[in-house]
């Protein structure tokens, strides 16, 4: 059985060892006074049922658009049950959260806002507050031309500011585009993860977060805990332990690492998943390379944080 995965992922790797595209450099798609209007709600700690937490709260610009906890801790300092991932180029996700629950990224963004666990709070309680509020009901006027602000949108604001959250010109982009050459270790990282077979599940313009996976495919993932994994969807067996591709890009920035957060550092990361999914333990000089390389994947800060 495992030499049948073994030669469909060396297969698969032959498909798609052209397969990762750059982010686009400039987008054209984004309403700037909507997603600016977005960025402040982001940032809003009134959409939280105690006034403690906000989108920003799991997902720092700081740390990649991720949390630097292994879990987040929601309202009432309730904590999360699984790592928060990056919300920096989420647009391109198939699927949203780790077990894919969400199909878009306004589900994504609905789903928090009403999780007990998270923000715990309801669409009249967040209207009450917002109209209340004189600044924000001129700046919904602005942007919407309505002298009442509600909850739809101020997700389709939220929404519009993380369609915005992407990091172009990474060192690689730039590789692709035939603009610089990597150095010759990253060169060697980057056949690395071609040749050993990661490019199998981190492909494509996000380098990841297209497909579902089982962690521990070749050798068994110790869970310590229960996680919401895509079982907890489909409620089939073969889904237990299976969660979405996380992206690679900006990698060296969201850590701690896996569903669990329970690692620190990126080369150990790497190694942990060539030994479980990949089914080999990778030399030191090799995985060394393999981290330079997963380090150009780090992008520019979406621009639109810079905008005021």
């Amino acid at each position: 059985m495992k030499f049948v995965v073994l030669l469909l992922f060396l297969l698969t790797t032959l498909l798609t060892a052209s397969s990762i595209m750059p982010l686009p450099q400039q987008l054209n798609d984004i309403n700037i006074a909507k997603a600016k209007l977005g960025k402040k709600l982001f940032q809003e700690t009134i959409l939280s049922a105690d006034n403690s937490v906000s989108c920003h709260s799991c997902h720092n610009f700081k740390f990649g658009g991720a949390d630097p906890r292994p879990v987040s801790l929601g309202v009432n300092k309730n904590r999360g049950n699984i790592q928060s991932p990056t919300v920096y180029n989420a647009r391109y996700n198939f699927k949203q959260f780790w077990n894919g629950r969400a199909d878009t990224l306004l589900d994504q963004a609905d789903g928090p806002v009403h999780n007990p666990m998270e923000m715990g709070m309801d669409a009249v309680v967040i209207e009450k507050r917002l109209n209340a509020n004189a600044a924000y009901r001129k700046a919904f006027m602005r942007v919407y031309g309505s002298s009442k602000v509600l909850y739809r949108q101020v997700i389709d604001a939220i929404v519009e500011f993380e369609m915005a959250l992407v990091t172009p010109n990474s060192k690689f982009d730039r590789y692709l585009r035939d603009e610089i050459q990597l150095s010759e270790r990253e060169m060697k990282g980057y056949l690395s993860f071609k040749q050993r077979g990661c490019i199998t599940c981190h492909n494509g313009i996000n380098i990841g977060s297209n497909s579902f996976q089982k962690m521990g495919l070749f050798n068994p993932y110790d869970f310590n805990g229960t996680y919401p994994d895509r079982h907890a969807i489909t409620h089939q067996e073969y889904d237990k332990n299976v969660f979405k591709v996380p992206t690679l890009r900006n990698i060296e920035l969201t850590g701690p690492y896996f569903h669990d957060g329970s690692v620190n550092t990126l080369k150990e990361a790497v190694e942990k998943m060539t030994f479980h999914n990949l089914g080999f333990k990778m030399k030191e000089v090799e995985l060394d390379n393999m981290v330079l390389f997963l380090k150009t994947l780090t992008g520019e800060q979406p621009a639109i944080l810079g905008v005021k």
